[in-house]
C-alpha cells in the first residue's frame, strides 16, 4: 500500500542522534521523515538541538542532551502527536519513554546501534550489562523496529520481544552509475571505504589488506589521525557529501565494508546504487543486504571477498541496489507505529525484567 493511502498523521520522532552527526541513524531518520512529509504526513523531531548538551568522553562529535523531564514533557505536549517513536536509548529517549509510561501512552522504539559492543571497545563494561539495559528500555514499547532479519534473530536470542522489521532505502538519483571522475591518477584498483573513522568500524582490517591498488577512506572520526600516521599510503579524504560523495562511489572499483558490528550499513546500499560492488565480512548487515552474490562478495577472508568483488558487473550491483527505496522503508515505519492512545492491554510493563 502507498503511504498516501493512509490517513494523514502527526508523528513525533525522539532521537539523541542528530545533526551535525553524520551517520546511518541520522540519515535514516531524515530520509524517512522527508518521505513521510512528501506523502502528506506531519513529522516533528525532538533532538538535542533544543537543549544544552555535553560531549561524550572519547567521542566529542557526539553530544548528549542535558534536558529535564519537565522540558521534554513540555515539548512533547506542544506537538500533540498521534504517534511517538523513540529512536535512541540515550537521555532524550529515556525521558520520552518515561513520559509515555507515566501517561500510559503507546509508543514504538527502534534498535539502530550495537551500543554494548561499542561501549566495551572503549570502557570495561560487560556487554551483558549493556544488553540488559537495552532489553529493559525496549520492553516498554509496543514494538521495536530492527533493520535486518539477522539482527532480529540475534536480539530474540538475547531476550528482546515484539520486534518488527524496518529496512532502509537509498536515494537512487543521487547515488547512480556514471563515469569515473576521481582517482584517475592513482594506481588501481581503487578500493573505497565510507563511514565514521572509529574503532567500531574495523577500518584497520581494510587498510591492512594485502592487495594491489589504492585504498581510499571517506569520513572522519576519533581514529582518523592515528590511522593516517599508520597508513600513509592510503588516501584520506574526510567527510564528503551530496553529488561529490556520489561521484566518489561511482569512481571506486569496490566499496569495502569491514565492520563487524553495524546493524545494516547504509553505505552498502549507496555503493550498490552507484553501481559499485561491495566486499564485506559475512555478518549482520552484509548478509541481509548482499543477498544477491552478483552484487557483492562476503568472506571471512576480506582479501578473498575483495578479489571476487572486483570480478562483478556494475550493472548487477545497481540492479540490486534499486531494490532498496525510502518509500518502502517509510511505509514499513509508518505501518509499525502505535497510536498514542492504544488499548491498555497493549501497553507494556516498565519494570526491569
Amino acid at each position: 500500500m502507498q503511504l498516501e493511502a493512509f490517513k494523514s498523521a502527526r508523528i513525533l520522532i525522539v532521537t539523541d542522534a542528530w545533526r551535525p552527526q553524520i551517520n546511518g541513524v541520522v540519515r535514516t531518520l531524515e530520509s524517512v521523515g522527508k518521505t513521510l512529509v512528501e506523502a502528506g504526513h506531519e513529522v516533528h523531531y525532538l533532538t538535542p538541538e533544543r537543549f544544552w548538551t555535553v560531549p561524550v568522553p572519547t567521542y566529542p562529535e557526539i553530544r548528549l542532551s542535558l534536558a529535564t523531564g519537565s522540558a521534554v514533557a513540555k515539548q512533547i505536549r506542544a506537538i500533540e502527536a498521534d504517534h511517538i517513536h523513540i529512536a535512541t536509548e540515550g537521555p532524550l529517549g529515556l525521558l520520552a519513554r518515561q513520559y509515555c509510561i507515566d501517561r500510559q501512552l503507546g509508543f514504538t522504539t527502534s534498535f539502530h546501534t550495537r551500543f554494548a559492543e561499542y561501549l566495551a571497545m572503549r570502557m570495561p563494561v560487560p556487554q551483558d550489562w549493556t544488553y540488559g539495559y537495552l532489553r529493559w528500555f525496549h520492553s516498554a514499547a509496543a514494538r521495536t523496529m530492527v533493520p535486518t532479519p539477522s539482527l532480529r534473530d540475534d536480539l530474540l536470542a538475547r531476550g528482546f520481544s515484539n520486534l518488527t522489521l524496518w529496512s532502509r532505502g537509498v536515494d537512487g538519483n543521487r547515488f547512480r552509475p556514471g563515469p569515473k571522475t576521481w582517482f584517475v591518477d592513482l594506481p588501481g584498483p581503487h578500493l573505497l571505504h565510507v563511514g565514521r573513522v572509529a574503532a567500531e568500524k574495523n577500518i584497520e582490517a581494510f587498510l591492512k589488506l594485502d592487495i594491489a591498488g589504492t585504498k581510499i577512506v571517506v569520513g572522519d572520526g576519533p581514529d582518523c589521525a592515528r590511522l593516517m600516521r599508520a597508513y600513509p599510503e592510503a588516501v584520506f579524504l574526510g567527510y564528503r557529501h551530496g553529488e561529490e560523495l556520489g561521484a566518489l562511489y561511482r569512481s571506486a572499483d569496490v566499496m569495502v565494508f569491514p565492520s563487524l558490528t553495524d546493524t545494516f550499513g547504509n553505505v552498502i546500499t549507496e555503493a550498490l546504487a552507484s553501481g559499485t560492488p561491495v566486499a564485506a565480512y559475512p555478518v549482520t548487515g552484509p548478509v541481509d543486504v548482499l543477498s544477491d552474490p552478483k552484487a557483492g562478495s562476503m568472506d571471512a577472508d576480506l582479501n578473498l571477498a575483495v578479489a571476487r568483488a572486483l570480478t562483478l558487473k556494475r550493472a548487477d550491483a545497481r540492479a540490486h541496489g534499486e531494490r532498496f527505496t525510502w518509500a518502502a522503508s517509510a511505509t514499513q515505519f509508518f505501518t509499525a507505529l502505535e497510536p498514542l492512545h492504544a488499548p491498555q492491554h497493549k501497553l507494556r510493563a516498565s519494570s526491569v525484567q
